[in-house]
Parts: structure tokens; sequence; C-alpha cells
């Protein structure tokens, strides 16, 4: 999935990004890495989305576009739409995606 220590994973023309949200939240943030007790590490991202509907996921999708400068259309589900943990596809060039989110997270 991700290596250890960052949620992102290259691929030829995308990555992939481990996501834990946290929907009903008091803002739209992403809050930083997370790395678990199994050594998975995940973004941190908290919605004011409900998680009915598919709500929180746009609202995901919406918060990562907007974060990461990028068209929503860009971004999709390939596992956990109904999980707390995700993992999405970003389309576009692994190497300015990656340090896009590199430098996010180090501010």
């Amino acid at each position: 999935m991700s290596d250890a220590g960052h949620p992102v994973s290259a691929y030829a023309d995308h990555i992939r990004l481990s996501v834990r949200l946290t929907p009903n939240a008091s803002r739209d943030a992403v809050e930083g890495r997370e790395t678990g007790d199994d050594g998975e590490c995940w973004l941190r991202a908290r919605v004011t989305s409900v998680p009915e509907d598919g709500k929180a996921n746009k609202a995901l999708v919406q918060l990562l576009a907007k974060w990461l400068r990028v068209p929503k259309s860009s971004i999709s589900f390939i596992s956990g739409e109904t999980s707390r943990k995700k993992i999405l596809r970003i389309e576009g060039d692994p190497e300015d995606l990656q340090s896009k989110i590199k430098s996010l997270l180090a501010d």
C-alpha cells in the first residue's frame, strides 16, 4: 500500500494516497500523517460532512483537490468508500504530486 512513514505510493501515471477520514468534524482540514501500530501510514483528513450517501467522500475529494491544486475529476476511490481508511488514486505526474504532498506536510 504505502511506504513506511509515507502515505503515498507512486505508479507510472498516478499516485495512490492512503487516507484516514474523520467525518462530522468541526472543520475541513488535512492534518498530517498518522502511523498505525502495524506501521501503516495514512494521511489524516477531517471533513464537516456526514458519512451518509457519499457526502463525506465528496467532501474529501473537494478538500484534497483544493489542497493539491488538482482537478476533482483526477481523484477516484480504489478502496474504502464505506470505511474510515481509504485509498485514493490521483491522476497526474507522480513525481510532481509526491513533491507537492511532501512540501505540504512539511509546513
